[in-house]
């Protein structure tokens, strides 16, 4: 199921982070201290937009986890 926002349907679903973060007892400012990621990529992240490779990486490193535990493409229908 593709997620539209503001038109604009997103394929790639950030359901798994949370799940991780809460896994690991993790919170957004865990993310921002231990891995410096910034409050307008939490942001983005809330919202379902796009990140850069980057970040994912930083999350994976931060969370111990791989990028399939952060992130779940949603093949359109």
């Amino acid at each position: 199921m593709s997620i539209s926002k503001g038109g604009i349907y997103s394929l790639i679903s950030y359901e798994p982070l949370w799940n991780t973060m809460q896994k690991n007892g993790a919170s957004t400012y865990t993310l921002q201290v231990k891995g410096g990621i910034s409050s307008s990529t939490i942001r983005r992240l809330k919202a379902g937009e796009s990140v850069s490779t980057n970040t994912l990486d930083a999350l994976c490193k931060i969370l111990h986890c791989s990028v399939q535990d952060i992130i779940e493409f949603l093949p359109e229908e």
